[in-house]
């Protein structure tokens, strides 16, 4: 662990401490950049926004039914007890994208 610190102190110290490091950062600056604006980077940034509107929307339905079920079950009077009460599942990421390792 130390190895790994010392090693990456050292990276930092050259890409800051140094002009030609700085200018190594700069080139890396201009390709992530490039990189960025391309339209199929794009593409996938706009795939992947969607689907996680998609998961937050459905996730937020889900928890606001729970807490209704919830607070509905915790008032005098209710004749369902929690434990009474069938929740479906939370998902989770990966029940939200499923097959998105296999590209």
């Amino acid at each position: 662990m130390k190895r790994i610190a010392f090693a990456l102190g050292v990276a930092v110290g050259y890409l800051f401490g140094t002009a030609s490091g700085r200018r190594q950062l700069a080139k890396f600056r201009v390709w992530a950049s490039d990189v960025w604006a391309d339209p199929r980077v794009q593409g996938y940034v706009q795939e992947y926004e969607a689907q996680a509107a998609a998961f937050a929307k459905q996730q937020g339905t889900a928890l606001w039914e729970k807490a209704v079920d919830t607070a509905k079950s915790a008032m005098p009077g209710s004749t369902t007890s929690p434990e009474d009460t069938i929740v479906a599942p939370v998902l989770d990421a990966d029940d939200a994208n499923p097959g998105a390792g296999l590209r």
